[in-house]
């Protein structure tokens, strides 16, 4: 039952609340108070007498809308339990006195917001009520942490009692945006192995996924208008960084390294991510990073040779056809990608080019640029003016500061700039390198670890103890803080099961640091509730960190 909607008009109408108290009232067996190990740990938790029993002859009732999640559900106990979970359509919601599974939408507490949702588990049924689909869903992971760690099992698992204590969930997230980036540009993982990554991010209440998907080291998106930039910037001569070629099969029959998703995989791709109530921010690196599109396209650099580094390849964007080109390519894009938002990048551009082209300091002198940052700057408006007008909103890394930010732009702040763009009026999504970069090494052990960038530390501790808000940022300003994600560039990670140990348990610190209250942060508890989560993972075959 919904807690916060228990009233004398409810329970003289009878409804399935009225009647749920009534059977909790009088046919609760003993209590369990054997502690939850939920991650991310709920805003509000009760922990009343009794439980739950999951049998075959478990119903669930869905109202229309919510159908497809009923089936969701059912498909996620079924694996373990071997248990066919019928899923009845039903705006009937007098059940309580039911084995029963109910999911409702109805007269539910709309403060919750629109990812929040309550769980109630009482003797006779499981209610999760919720203002939207995404709550319900959220409810529904919940509920699968609740029933022993085997529930998660890719096999049918026997001899487990399916129980789950009586309890009510009050839960909603601290904020909007609880990302993870994947880098496929320096290595390619396969469209399964993305599905994973999400089905990974759905069980942890993680709802946008940035997709990096277009790096020096390769072009990963097809795009039909310019097919070079796959035939081409997609394949590379090995696997680099002096890794062992053996830490990767992602390569074609004449030994090139690399791939691609077709247009084909990243519907599949998109659909799987709505699905889970994923939103996919996909990125186009602009203007620098982008060798991989200008090897294909050479007439788009500012000095094409082929002597020339390809880390320094920048676009040009003194020549008008580099616009088009880039807006032809963002137009697939944003017809394959429905989310609001796309990721231009825009970090690291090593700006020598400019500096050496005639073509590109008379452009700066007709637009009273004063140096390169505000060349940047200028770049960068551009495109933002023209994606704004598609209807669609622009991110990019902390060097969109330099010379000047683009209005409506989003700030992703990994070496600074999102208190300042905060204050600017400017929203900012959290990814300090500090604290939420995951290639880092999880222990002091380098010798024991899988390679790093630079020795560079981040223990799950660390992690755990991030908080998104700016230290400073005015309390009229936190709003603008859309909230963090954790990011994984994958340089001397070739295969997705070291991204899985390089990933995971720091994803679980970072999701509780995204979905739960600031004030619910217990280090040991989450170390308690957290022994029994990896076992979940193993469960699932997640490669994790001890």
């Amino acid at each position: 039952m919904c807690w916060s909607l228990i009233s004398e008009k409810f329970v003289t109408q009878k409804s399935f609340v009225g009647l749920l108290l009534f059977a909790w009232a009088t046919t609760l067996p003993a209590a369990d108070q054997t502690p939850l190990a939920i991650i991310p740990v709920p805003q509000q938790v009760e922990r009343p007498a009794g439980s739950f029993q999951l049998t075959p002859a478990t119903r669930i009732y869905a109202a229309p809308e919510l159908r497809e999640t009923g089936e969701f559900i059912a498909a996620q106990l079924r694996s373990a339990t071997g248990y066919s979970l019928k899923v009845e359509t039903s705006s009937d919601a007098r059940r309580a006195d039911l084995n029963a599974i109910i999911l409702t939408t109805t007269s539910t507490n709309t403060q919750l917001g629109a990812e929040g949702y309550e769980l109630t588990v009482a003797a006779h049924s499981v209610v999760i009520c919720a203002p939207t689909t995404a709550g319900i869903f959220y409810g529904g992971q919940t509920l699968r942490q609740l029933l022993p760690p085997e529930i998660f099992s890719t096999n049918q698992v026997s001899g487990v009692n399916w129980q789950m204590p009586a309890v009510h969930i009050a839960d909603w997230p601290r904020f909007s945006w609880r990302g993870q980036m994947l880098d496929v540009s320096r290595h390619f993982y396969t469209k399964a192995e993305v599905e994973t990554l999400l089905d990974l991010m759905a069980l942890h209440k993680l709802n946008v996924f940035h997709w990096h998907l277009v790096d020096n080291q390769g072009w990963r998106i097809e795009i039909k208008k310019y097919p070079r930039l796959t035939q081409v910037g997609a394949w590379r001569k090995g696997i680099g960084w002096g890794l062992d070629p053996k830490a990767s099969t992602a390569y074609r029959a004449d030994g090139q390294y690399g791939g691609f998703y077709t247009q084909t995989d990243i519907r599949d791709v998109v659909a799987y991510a709505t699905a889970r109530h994923i939103t996919i921010v996909p990125e186009i690196e602009l203007p620098g990073h982008s060798a991989a599109a200008l090897l294909a396209y050479p007439q788009f650099a500012d000095y094409p040779g082929t002597n020339h580094p390809a880390n320094y390849m920048v676009y040009d964007p003194a020549n008008p056809e580099m616009f088009h080109f880039l807006e032809d390519v963002l137009t697939e894009i944003f017809a394959l990608f429905p989310g609001k938002y796309i990721h231009i990048g825009g970090d690291e551009v090593a700006k020598t080019d400019w500096k050496n082209s005639p073509a590109c300091q008379a452009l700066m002198r007709r637009e009273h640029l004063k140096n390169e940052e505000e060349l940047q700057s200028w770049f960068i408006r551009q495109i933002a003016t023209w994606v704004s007008a598609q209807g669609k909103t622009l991110v990019g890394w902390s060097e969109i500061l330099q010379g000047g930010l683009a209005p409506d732009a989003v700030v992703m702040d990994w070496i600074g700039g999102g208190k300042e763009a905060a204050e600017a009026g400017h929203d900012v999504v959290m990814t300090p390198l500090t604290h939420c970069y995951l290639n880092y090494y999880q222990s002091t052990n380098f010798a024991a670890e899988p390679r790093a960038p630079l020795k560079h530390y981040i223990p799950l501790a660390k992690v755990y103890a991030f908080d998104p808000i700016p230290a400073g940022l005015p309390a009229a300003f936190q709003s603008h803080v859309l909230g963090a994600q954790g990011c994984l560039w994958t340089e001397w990670i070739a295969s997705f099961p070291h991204a899985e140990y390089m990933l995971f348990p720091r994803l679980c610190a970072l999701s509780e640091v995204v979905w739960s209250a600031k004030a619910s942060r217990d280090w040991p508890d989450f170390q308690r509730r957290l022994a029994v989560h990896l076992v979940r993972l193993d469960e699932l075959g997640v490669n994790h960190h001890p």
